[in-house]
């Protein structure tokens, strides 16, 4: 027998695993437990800090949502008005030293005269080569030029693409693109570029919701928070050693073992069937690619510059700087550094060379997060990265050579994206099921690895759903059809529902309910779907809920 015994078990507590966990605990049926080899919560959406008190997230995060429950959890961990920031997405394009709106195949008129007429030229062969094209496009690259034109595919597209993914659009499949990707009116760019006028904000995320304190992570800490203490095991406690599918077990690295009926694994799912020795499925996610990622962090003295004003995140094409991204991150928040007063020594200018003062000043103090791609196809030069960055922000005019920087961030990040590669969907139609056939449900940004539903609200509902398919065998449309959650607002589940079980364990070394031979069972759709009842809309309404 295992030391522990539970109906369901969690492996990782980011926004997947945490999902599966607030799913489980709002419905109070099965017993179960979550995982993770981490402190706190939060996976690839923690947030780390500075000795000096910067703050920096796992990249580029941001709260914008395609589902009611999801609003629901995050509203419930942090409901004060106070706890939010909402911002309008202000994003640009950094091209020959110009400032160009976000998305950049929809404004080329701020581009030169020649560009704008490469681009128009592409823009009008691509249109009336697609009136008669019969076939998909096969690959990233071909849909590229096929939306947009070899202008646009030239100047931009294919330079920023493989920045961020470090893999040619050639060696990529277009089924994740959906609402990734805007396509171009060619019959509006002509008039905007005719009236030099832009378009206006394109996307989910034109509006989105910033936590005022503790950065993204602090928002996945307070979703943890609400969950029972006794069914969370975290740090080296919780730390996955090998999982034995045929057994139901899972060993820690404490020696503890953990049984189970169903397993939620929200683990990268490379890294899983390893830690199962299964030899078939080693093998098979071979198939699968991912780009390490790099977020550096520099912090600055000085008020924020007017050439930075109120951007957000700004994309970078060209090769005259390493990163793909930057945020400025000290925009999302007055939190996201520290406050004006607080006394800091320079650690050196920005060209590099030393400070005229070793002695520690006030601020004020602003900040830029910036991220850099990495794999076999893009290798990087890693000792030398964050030199290379801040000469990549003098490069770009985002500071000055003089400008102090007061501390500096560099992590990286060995699963970073997960490749829509062209074998992609090949392995996962193979992988996932024979790993549901074992009670395992993989499922996350690299559990179930679909970049295209890899958001926060989108990892957070991939372990709702998966739960929702353990206890009554509800289909998981996040994981199945991404084009269509991401259509529409889904609003079927909402936190306000009730589910009354006949007999419910809520201790992770009780027994499930019992069946009438003593064994135990995860309630059926028979006898969970039947005893659900909706008691009317969510108890409290978002102050700032983005629609």
């Amino acid at each position: 027998m295992a030391d522990i015994n539970v109906d369901v078990l969690v492996i990782g507590a980011g926004p997947t695993g945490l999902g599966a966990a607030k799913r489980l605990n709002h419905i109070n049926g099965p017993s179960w437990l979550i995982l993770d080899s981490s402190d706190k919560a939060g996976g690839l959406a923690s947030t780390d800090i500075t000795p000096e008190g910067f703050l920096y997230d796992v990249g580029g995060h941001v709260i914008f949502s395609h589902y009611k429950y999801f609003d629901d959890c995050i509203d419930e961990a942090l409901p004060k008005e106070d706890d939010w920031y909402t911002h309008q997405r202000i994003s640009y394009v950094r091209y020959k030293g110009l400032w160009v709106p976000y998305p950049f195949q929809n404004n080329i008129s701020m581009l030169p005269k020649d560009d704008q007429v490469k681009c128009i030229d592409g823009l009008i062969d691509a249109a009336l080569d697609f009136r008669v094209a019969n076939t998909k496009p096969k690959d990233f690259d071909e849909w590229i030029v096929r939306m947009c034109g070899q202008g646009v595919a030239d100047i931009f597209m294919r330079p920023y693409n493989f920045k961020v993914w470090a893999v040619p659009t050639t060696k990529m499949q277009c089924q994740w693109l959906g609402e990734r990707v805007a396509a171009p009116d060619v019959k509006l760019v002509t008039k905007n570029v005719i009236l030099n006028k832009t378009a206006g904000n394109w996307g989910p995320n034109a509006t989105f919701r910033f936590p005022a304190r503790d950065g993204t992570g602090g928002i996945w800490i307070a979703v943890s928070d609400t969950l029972p203490e006794e069914k969370k095991r975290y740090g080296k406690k919780g730390e996955v050693t090998k999982v034995d599918a045929e057994k139901k077990r899972v060993t820690l690295s404490d020696g503890t073992t953990i049984g189970y009926d169903k397993l939620v694994n929200t683990m990268a799912v490379d890294q899983l069937v390893e830690k199962m020795g299964n030899q078939e499925l080693i093998t098979l996610s071979k198939g699968l690619y991912y780009s390490s990622t790099h977020v550096i962090g520099v912090g600055i003295r000085g008020e924020r510059p007017d050439r930075i004003g109120d951007k957000c995140w700004l994309y970078f094409p060209e090769d005259n700087c390493p990163f793909y991204r930057a945020t400025i991150f000290s925009n999302y928040s007055p939190f996201n550094q520290p406050q004006a007063d607080v006394e800091l020594p320079t650690l050196y200018l920005a060209d590099g060379s030393k400070a005229s003062s070793a002695e520690a000043k006030e601020g004020p103090y602003w900040s830029i997060m910036l991220e850099v791609s990495q794999s076999t196809m893009k290798p990087v030069d890693e000792e030398n990265l964050l030199r290379d960055c801040i000469q990549g922000l003098i490069n770009t005019d985002m500071i000055k050579p003089e400008d102090e920087i007061v501390s500096t961030y560099h992590r990286k990040f060995d699963h970073g994206y997960p490749t829509p590669a062209l074998e992609r969907e090949g392995v996962l139609k193979e992988l996932l099921p024979k790993l549901q056939d074992m009670g395992i449900y993989s499922r996350g940004r690299f559990g179930s690895w679909r970049y295209e539903v890899g958001n926060q609200d989108h990892s957070f509902m991939l372990g709702v759903e998966a739960v929702d398919a353990i206890v009554n065998g509800a289909v998981e449309l996040t994981l199945n059809y991404p084009d269509f959650v991401n259509s529409r607002q889904n609003t079927e589940r909402r936190l306000a529902q009730s589910f009354n079980f006949a007999s419910s364990s809520n201790a992770a070394t009780a027994p499930a309910a019992p069946k009438a031979n003593g064994a135990t069972e995860i309630p059926t759709r028979d006898r969970a779907a039947s005893k659900v009842s909706v008691n009317g809309g969510h108890s409290r309404t978002s102050s700032k809920q983005v629609k």
